[in-house]
């Protein structure tokens, strides 16, 4: 599973997570740090990434377009880098699942 973490998450989660989302990246190491949502979804789509964002926006679009791409929702507030890690690793086994499941579009992670 690779991992699209979205311009309100820190570049340095593609580091801090990669032994286990290797091959994930941030929006800015492909380019798309000052991009619309519509062209983030379509680059997660194009290359079968998985969209990580705290924005409702991409919550949102899971709702009226489905996958792919699909949606991890990460609703931990003002958290830090280090929080934002930890929640995603506690939840690895929800993720993969979730990556497994042809039916489904959007997971939230707290």
């Amino acid at each position: 599973m690779k991992l699209l973490f979205d311009q309100n998450l820190a570049p340095r989660l593609v580091r801090d997570l990669a032994d286990i989302f290797p091959d994930s990246v941030h929006v800015r190491d492909v380019g798309l740090s000052a991009t619309s949502d519509s062209d983030v979804w379509a680059y997660a789509s194009a290359n079968q990434l998985t969209i990580v964002s705290k924005d409702s926006d991409f919550r949102q679009r899971s709702f009226l377009f489905g996958s792919p791409p699909k949606v991890i929702w990460v609703r931990l507030g003002n958290a830090r880098t280090a929080d934002v890690a930890a929640a995603i690793r506690a939840n690895r086994a929800r993720i993969l699942a979730f990556e497994s499941d042809p039916e489904g579009a959007l997971l939230v992670v707290s």
